[in-house]
């Protein structure tokens, strides 16, 4: 049975992540030439550095301080997914909150966790005053058809930090 629920600071460190697999095996992404989305080849394999670990558990404890929505999901006492928002409204007209990170374990995929850990960053948002969700997301075909079915679509205005930080993620919007 999968349990769901919000982390605490204090439980954000590299012992939590130890059943955690970020494996992924990237064949095709999504690019963008010419203001025209075209599939290209684009093998690589995704996987994270102890220092990535670092940087991931820096950022998911100021997410929490800061008042902003870690969710995850265990199986058996050990994580296998979790999403952050961010807690600050953005844009012009401030209706965005930037979904910051969404991801299931390998072992996991394909099981509704992702959906379920989207499901409740939406609902979050939205009591926190959101109309839109922001993700920058990462370009690979499996993950850009996970977004689809979430109701992503390209984000109107791109939020210029993330395309800098990631210049061949995805920039969408999904509305609340």
């Amino acid at each position: 049975m999968i349990e769901y629920r919000n982390l605490q600071e204090k439980e954000i460190n590299r012992e939590l992540f130890l059943s955690f697999i970020r494996h992924q095996t990237v064949v095709k992404c999504w690019r963008k030439e010419n203001d025209e989305w075209t599939i290209k080849d684009a093998p690589f394999i995704d996987d994270w550095s102890e220092e990535d670990y670092k940087i991931l558990i820096s950022c998911l404890k100021n997410t929490v301080t800061a008042g902003g929505f870690v969710h995850a999901a265990f199986y058996d006492g050990a994580l296998k997914g979790f999403v952050s928002v961010e807690p600050e409204l953005f844009g012009e007209d401030k209706k965005y909150l930037d979904l910051s990170s969404i991801h299931v374990s390998e072992d996991m995929r394909n099981k509704g966790i992702g959906t379920a850990l989207f499901l409740a960053a939406k609902e979050w948002a939205k009591t926190h005053g959101a109309s839109k969700l922001y993700i920058s997301a990462h370009s690979a075909e499996e993950s850009q058809a996970f977004y689809r079915k979430m109701g992503c679509v390209e984000a109107v205005v791109y939020n210029q930090a993330h395309v800098e930080a990631e210049p061949y993620d995805c920039q969408l919007e999904c509305l609340l």
